[in-house]
C-alpha cells in the first residue's frame, strides 16, 4: 500500500492458473479450471487481491497459492487476504470479483465490514422481484439494468447485465448509500478488468511461469520476485518513462538481439544458400 493513495481503495480478487503442463514431482502442483483454455489444466493456482486508488494506479496487494495440503478452497484464502489487508488498515471503498466469489458467506463478510461490492453472479441464484416470488436470474422477466432485487439469502442488491458476443453476465451491486447508474456500473466493471491485465503482464513480461525449482519455498520465492518486478514495472509507467509495456520490452530487447546478431553473422556467410553454378 505504500505505492499507492491508501483511500477508498477498490479491491479485486481473482485467480489464474501458471501453465506446468509437464511439470513432475513439483509442490504446488495440480490440476485447475483455466479460462484461458477453457478446461482444467496442470499448473499452479495463483490468487491476487489486486488495489486500484482513486488516481488509477494499480498494484497486488496480496496473494496465496492453492496448496491442496492446506484443505482450503479459493474463497477461505479470499477471506483470509481480505482479513490481512484490513488488519493492514487498507480503506476499502469496494470490493470487485467474479461469480466463483460470490458466495453468499463471502458477501455477508464483506456487508460486515460496511464494504460495497460488485461480483459476477450464476444465473442460476435466486432473486425477487416482489415478495413472495422467487426467479433464477437467467429466468427473470424483463428488467432495467440497475434494478433493485432481493438476493435470496442476503438482501437488496442493484442487479446488472451485460453482453458479450452471445453471452450474457450478470453482475450484482451492493452499495446503500447510492444507487449506482449504468455508466458507474461500467466504470467498476471496466477498473475489475484491470487485473485480467495483470495476469497477462506478469506472464508475458514478467516471466513467472518460468522457473525449475520444485519446492513450495523457491516456487513461492520466484512469484513473489516476479510480483515485485511488476510493481517496479507500475511504478516505472506512473513517472511516464513508457506508456506500453509491450512496446517499452521491445525497444529494451531489440537492440540488444540485433547487436548480437551484427556479430554472430560476420564469418558465417559459408552458412548462407549458395547460387548454384551453371555447368
Amino acid at each position: 500500500m505504500q505505492y499507492i493513495d491508501n483511500h477508498q481503495l477498490m479491491i479485486s480478487v481473482d485467480d489464474t492458473v501458471l501453465d506446468k503442463p509437464y511439470s513432475q514431482h513439483m509442490d504446488l502442483v495440480g490440476f485447475f479450471w483455466s479460462g484461458k483454455h477453457h478446461r482444467s489444466v496442470k499448473g499452479i493456482n495463483l490468487i491476487t487481491l489486486y488495489a486500484t486508488d482513486l488516481q488509477g494506479k494499480n498494484v497486488p496487494i496480496n496473494f496465496r497459492l492453492y496448496d491442496k495440503s492446506e484443505n482450503k478452497t479459493k474463497n477461505d484464502y479470499f477471506m483470509e487476504m481480505l482479513k490481512d489487508i484490513l488488519q493492514w488498515g487498507a480503506d476499502i471503498g469496494f470490493v470487485t470479483g467474479d461469480s466463483w466469489y460470490a458466495a453468499t458467506s463471502n458477501l455477508k463478510t464483506i456487508r460486515n465490514h460496511g464494504i460495497r461490492f460488485m461480483f459476477g453472479i450464476d444465473s442460476n441464484r435466486k432473486v425477487s422481484l416482489e415478495k413472495g416470488t422467487w426467479h433464477q436470474i437467467r429466468a427473470l422477466p424483463a428488467f432495467e439494468n440497475g434494478q433493485r432485487v432481493w438476493l435470496k439469502d442476503f438482501g437488496f442488491v442493484q442487479l446488472f447485465k451485460t453482453q458479450l458476443k452471445e453471452q450474457q453476465r450478470f453482475y450484482i451491486v451492493y452499495a446503500p448509500d447510492e444507487h449506482l447508474t449504468f455508466d458507474r456500473f461500467k466504470d467498476l466493471h471496466l477498473n475489475h478488468w484491470k487485473i485480467e491485465q495483470y495476469h497477462r503482464v506478469i506472464k508475458q513480461v514478467c516471466h513467472i511461469e518460468k522457473f525449475q525449482v520444485r519446492r513450495a519455498k523457491l516456487i513461492s520465492n520466484h512469484i513473489f520476485a516476479s510480483l515485485m518486478a511488476y510493481v517496479q514495472i507500475q511504478k516505472t509507467q506512473w513517472n511516464d518513462v513508457f506508456m506500453n509495456i509491450y512496446q517499452w520490452q521491445k525497444s529494451l530487447f531489440r537492440p540488444i538481439i540485433k547487436s548480437f546478431i551484427d556479430g554472430f553473422i560476420l564469418d558465417k556467410n559459408h552458412l548462407l544458400p549458395q547460387k548454384l553454378q551453371k555447368s
